[in-house]
């Protein structure tokens, strides 16, 4: 691309920057967002600018032009923005073309190597972009299934003949771009609904302006080029009001003492390109009505043809309606453009802005008459000085000694600034990414009636300082020192802020959170987001006026209390290290209307379920991105669980609570328990079965040694005859049902034969012995002699094979001593207990049982005599 081709480009279809020329002012639009900076424009003119950005259709719209035309007045009063706004003419030059349907129906095919239009476009697109193709011809056909087609770029290709009849069918085309073309001639019907007509960098001869051109009564920008001008060529629209004309004059001719006219009638802003490579020779009188912004592009100047410049400018800048002037892409000697200066400072101009501006030769003293002028406020953006030898003050004086009301000097080398000789009328002072360093404005008691100051990304370093430096301004109300390197830790005395500031922007520094202790004791709107803020200080400067706090992308470890700032409404904290927010934040920040807490690590835990409480009964509108910027980080289980999705239990995160009603439960238990314990029994249930699963597991365990022996019974037993009724009746019956062989001395002893030698022998000859344990049992002598070998030949062998029955309670003391072994037993070993209750009997006989092993082979009586 060329570089005058690149120095005029105007938007992109659907991303671009647009300059803002009437003020010092860049707007930059995306399809996502619209990025606003509005430094040094009254504040009427910003919002409504930046109002577009609040409908749902700023994403679809079609910005073609770059410019904003104000008419305005001036307001007696000494403060900026405080204009009568006559006409405010927000004029992005050309058409808003605004699209209903989504961005699917923008198609874009630039820059693919083309030769041809694509031919499966889809049917309903509304903006088309073909642009840095090699498409060398348009046709019908290409366009004409495109009904709806409102906006269609074509630059940047090889076409060299329009019809105009190829968009016979495409009744709501606005917007048609076909610049830095090879254009010679064009056939005219041009369709009646365009806003935007855009034929310049073209290679035609004369200003292609037919007579069917005054159809276009929605015309708004009108871009052409042409290599002669004559003075009647744009009489065909004279009728029309348009808002902007593109003259490109990168290939007009120059000629021999021989000056061309050019009447340009009814339009608000005029843009001239040269050509970027040659000195400025162009002598075209060029005469306007109603002119409101006038821009130039690519301008090379000397000493000798600055000259030229001021005559060209003459004529053009006579009109009292022409309240603003851009310069693009300026080279010139530092003497021509203080030429320039002087000359435009007689004239109707208010607003001068210079982007990219190159200087070069010599810097030297140069006169300059600074008397009355209409000249409100000067902008330089990116300036590059190939002068390396000079004198400071002769450049930095020629800008503090103007009589102006704003000031901005943006994106240059300047090392520093120095202070006005008399007292000045500046207002708004914007040095902007510049080298100043702390010493600037040092003792500076001129600036009286400055109200704003920018000194954005320069090398300020120290905060105590800064707050020196602004010590004199008494009308400061904004200063904007963000993006340096200043601290704030070193010094601990008393800063020495003007106290008429309102509004402090110390955004992107080093700052700590000592800065609370060096901070104008009346300002409204503090920002210091982007810093190293760990904590605010006990201690800090009472700030009872401050109503907006941004402290966001800091290391602060909770929300900050409003004990100091008892006016405090809006608060962004967001990408910070908050994990457990005070609960009690609202009840300290009563004033809160607006609060950006999201993106932080939120540890979900008890501690965070009140302050979520807390944001839940506040209105949606007060929490900004809730609920998507809030989540859980930790712990790993919730993390990425929005916070109005996370709920723990009252229970688990109150301790008195927890304790209290752990204690009903035990209570309730424990009444439930005792309630069984009395109506049924419960613990003697639970002993019995506790009994019945050790015994079936004993009965597994058996060795098989024992299973093994020459056994004839299941069971002896051995019980006082005072009991035997209750042994035949009740337990011969309920074990022989189950085929379970019991011995009884008085079936089963044999004649002949000692007592005590039955009792050894059938013991032996018995899988278990039982013992029916009773009062009686105690005082039988039998039961002596048999409890006397169980003693000796079975107790001390650790046998399981004893089953012990309580038939009735025994007293412990009344087991004689001689039985130790038996009250030892007792006393460690379960025993069986006879119930009274008849409904508990069939949990004893199954008890019982689960001791024997029914299929266990025994011996018969018959064999055994044999």
């Amino acid at each position: 691309m060329k570089e005058s081709e690149a120095s005029l480009n105007p938007p992109r279809l659907l991303a671009s920057p647009i300059l803002l020329p009437c003020w010092p002012t860049v707007l930059y639009l995306s399809t996502n967002k619209t990025n606003i900076y509005t430094e040094g424009l009254p504040h009427h003119l910003a919002a409504g600018i930046k109002s577009l950005n609040s409908s749902k259709n700023a994403v679809k719209m079609v910005l073609t032009p770059w410019y904003t035309c104000c008419n305005m007045i001036r307001d007696r009063e000494p403060i900026v923005g405080s204009f009568h706004v006559l006409c405010i003419l927000a004029l992005i030059v050309g058409s808003l073309v605004q699209f209903s349907d989504e961005l699917e129906s923008a198609v874009d095919y630039s820059n693919r190597n083309l030769t041809h239009v694509p031919k499966d476009l889809p049917p309903r697109t509304k903006a088309l972009n073909l642009s840095q193709n090699s498409i060398q011809e348009l046709q019908m056909s290409d366009v004409s299934i495109l009904p709806e087609l409102r906006a269609l770029r074509l630059s940047h290709n090889s076409i060299q003949r329009l019809d105009f009849g190829v968009f016979k069918f495409n009744h709501e085309l606005e917007y048609l771009d076909v610049s830095h073309n090879h254009l010679q001639n064009i056939s005219c019907c041009p369709v009646v609904s365009l806003k935007h007509l855009d034929l310049s960098f073209n290679d035609f001869d004369v200003l292609p302006v037919y007579k069917e051109f005054g159809n276009l009564t929605k015309l708004s920008f009108l871009g052409l080029s042409a290599t002669k001008f004559r003075h009647l060529d744009l009489l065909p629209i004279a009728h029309l009001h348009l808002s902007y004309i593109l003259l490109g004059l990168v290939g007009y001719h120059v000629k021999d003492n021989e000056t061309e006219s050019l009447q340009v009638l009814n339009t608000k802003a005029l843009h001239l390109v040269f050509h970027p490579n040659s000195l400025f020779s162009v002598q075209v009188n060029i005469s306007v009505n109603a002119l409101g912004c006038l821009q130039l592009s690519n301008i090379k100047l000397n000493n000798e043809s600055c000259q030229t410049l001021i005559t060209f400018l003459l004529e053009l800048t006579r009109g009292p309606t022409l309240l603003n002037l851009t310069l693009y892409h300026v080279e010139t000697t530092w003497k021509c453009l203080v030429e320039l200066f002087q000359f435009l400072w007689l004239r109707p101009v208010e607003y001068l802005n210079i982007y990219n501006l190159t200087i070069t030769e010599s810097i030297q003293y140069e006169n300059f008459n600074y008397s009355k002028t209409a000249l409100k406020a000067l902008t330089i953006e990116h300036i590059t000085n190939q002068v390396f030898i000079f004198s400071k003050e002769a450049l930095y004086s020629v800008f503090v000694k103007m009589n102006i009301r704003m000031l901005t000097i943006a994106d240059t080398p300047f090392i520093h600034m120095l202070c006005p000789p008399d007292p000045s009328t500046f207002v708004f002072l914007n040095f902007t990414q510049n080298v100043f360093t702390d010493s600037v404005f040092q003792g500076c008691s001129t600036l009286k009636g400055l109200q704003t100051l920018i000194l954005q990304k320069n090398g300020l370093k120290n905060l105590f300082k800064v707050a020196l430096m602004t010590k004199n301004m008494t009308s400061l109300e904004t200063l904007d020192v963000s993006l340096n390197s200043l601290v704030s830790h070193a010094y601990e005395g008393i800063c020495s802020w003007s106290e008429s500031i309102l509004v402090l922007n110390l955004s992107s520094n080093v700052l700590t959170g000592s800065v609370f202790r060096c901070l104008p004791p009346k300002v409204k709107v503090l920002d210091l987001h982007n810093n190293r803020i760990k904590s605010i200080p006990q201690k800090v400067t009472k700030l009872e006026a401050l109503q907006e706090l941004n402290v966001a992308s800091n290391s602060l470890m909770d929300l900050p209390g409003c004990g100091a700032f008892s006016s405090l409404s809006v608060l962004v904290i967001e990408h910070n290290s908050v994990s457990h927010p005070s609960a009690g934040f609202f009840q300290s920040c009563q004033k809160i209307r607006s609060i950006t807490a999201g993106n932080n690590p939120f540890q979900c835990t008890c501690e965070l379920r009140e302050f979520v409480k807390n944001l839940g009964q506040v209105s949606g509108e007060v929490v900004e991105g809730w609920p998507d910027s809030y989540t859980c980080d930790s712990p790993e289980s919730v993390k990425g669980t929005p916070l109005q999705d996370f709920h723990m239990s009252p229970l688990s995160c109150d301790t008195v609570l927890l304790i209290v009603t752990i204690g009903a439960t035990l209570l309730v238990l424990a009444v439930i328990v005792a309630f069984l314990c009395c109506c049924f029994d419960l613990p003697w249930y639970l002993r019995m079965m506790c009994q019945w699963t050790q015994t079936r597991h004993r009965a597994r365990k058996i060795p098989i040694k024992e299973l093994q022996r020459n056994l004839q019974f299941h069971a002896f037993v051995s019980y006082s005859e005072h009991d035997s009724a209750w042994v035949k009746n009740e337990l011969l019956p309920n074990l022989e049902k189950d085929d379970i062989r019991v011995c009884l001395h008085e079936r089963h002893f044999i004649p002949g034969k000692s007592i005590v030698e039955n009792i050894i022998h059938f013991i032996e000859k018995s899988y278990k012995s039982i013992f029916v344990l009773s009062p009686h049992f105690i005082q039988s002598e039998w039961c002596h002699y048999e409890l006397y070998f169980a003693h000796h030949n079975l107790f001390h062998k650790g046998s399981d094979n004893l089953i012990l029955i309580l038939l009735e309670p025994i007293p412990q003391n009344n087991i004689p001593s001689r039985y130790h072994k038996l009250r030892a037993l007792m006393a460690r070993r379960t025993y069986l207990e006879w119930p009274t209750e008849k409904s508990k009997h069939g949990l004893f006989w199954a008890n019982l049982r689960a001791s024997f092993i029914t299929k266990l082979a025994l011996v018969d009586e018959e064999d055994v005599k044999t």
